[in-house]
């Protein structure tokens, strides 16, 4: 007897099943091939929105700077220059997925300008009280950490419970990031999906 398969790549890619997906705290990445496979970590990262850190030098930096910031106004822009890597996981396939999320209001973006340049931002996809990041970039210094605090901030303003990182790094722990269990990720969820928030 053969078997067929439930869900193809594709029926996972549509965005009620992505959101879905992004919900149970599981996301997309795609290999060196382009296949998008979902991943879900035992170990999970997140930057604690009440108790997260604000480097004194970067404080310094943006009280100083000329950047200008703004919310979803260019999010595929944002998106295309995180993927503009040697090696990506954001292929032109998950960026098409992401049009769809963004269409159905569950993607967004932060953006840094300078002098009317895009510099740097982040984007990632929210579901009520959850905001699961995706990915930065930065083509001046700064401009990165920068968009990530406008981000909590932001988050906080709106009344956020999560902010997921997926992975720790070096970058995002200056921020206060730490990792959780699998378990104690599933009860920040359940406290998140409480909230009925608007990015």
């Amino acid at each position: 007897m053969s078997r067929k398969r439930l869900f193809t790549e594709d029926d996972l890619l549509l965005p009620e099943n992505m959101i879905m997906l992004y919900a149970r705290g599981a996301f997309p990445m795609a290999d060196e091939n382009g296949k998008i496979d979902w991943y879900l970590p035992d170990i999970r990262t997140i930057i604690p929105l009440e108790d997260y850190n604000y480097p004194r030098s970067l404080r310094k930096f943006m009280e100083q700077t000329d950047f200008v910031y703004k919310f979803d106004s260019d999010y595929l822009s944002v998106i295309r220059n995180c993927a503009s890597r040697e090696t990506t996981w954001i292929s032109e396939k998950l960026i098409d997925a992401y049009k769809g999320l963004y269409n159905q209001g569950n993607l967004h973006s932060v953006e840094t300008y300078q002098d009317g340049t895009l510099v740097g931002g982040l984007y990632g996809v929210s579901f009520k009280g959850a905001f699961f990041g995706e990915s930065m970039f930065s083509k001046v210094s700064q401009a990165s950490k920068a968009s990530l605090i406008k981000l909590i901030e932001h988050l906080n303003e709106k009344g956020f419970v999560l902010l997921d990182v997926q992975y720790q790094t070096e970058h995002l722990s200056m921020f206060g990031a730490k990792e959780i269990t699998l378990q104690e990720y599933d009860q920040i969820l359940l406290k998140a999906y409480q909230r009925e928030c608007t990015y």
